[in-house]
């Protein structure tokens, strides 16, 4: 019990943490990023494609990973290699968030404007901030 309240509270210090750097990636974005406004439209294709990809696997790791654990650490919360997966997987969750807030400060160096940018920093925040760690419920 008091390992799951360690391990929530740890993933969500990572959570505001990414959450703060989303939103320093934005500023940085602005104040350094590139002012020629020459897009590159093949990166932004790609970024786009790419994105919804991120996308699917943030639900694709949050169902195998995250919420098989939590059903097992509902009925075992002792079990440690469960509590591992679960862990591992909010982290998984959160890099892929990470990730597709990242794209929006690669296009703002690459030439693209903020609002080219702004989907994938709006994406990346709203995901990481949905998928907040939340303790199994006991079955």
């Amino acid at each position: 019990m008091y390992a799951m309240r360690g391990t929530i509270r740890v993933l969500q210090l990572v959570q505001w943490g990414m959450l703060g750097s989303i939103l320093l990636y934005a500023v940085v974005g602005e104040v350094a990023g590139s002012s020629t406004g020459v897009a590159n439209a093949a990166l932004s294709y790609a970024f786009t494609t790419a994105g919804v990809a991120i996308v699917g696997a943030i639900f694709v790791v949050r169902r195998t990973l995250v919420l098989r654990s939590a059903e097992s650490l509902a009925s075992h919360p002792d079990d440690s290699l469960t509590m591992k997966h679960w862990k591992n997987g909010y982290i998984a969750t959160y890099a892929l968030c990470e990730a597709l807030a990242l794209f929006g400060l690669v296009l703002r160096f690459t030439g693209s404007d903020f609002q080219q940018s702004v989907p994938y920093y709006i994406g990346g925040f709203v995901l990481l901030f949905f998928f907040g760690p939340q303790e199994p419920a006991h079955a």
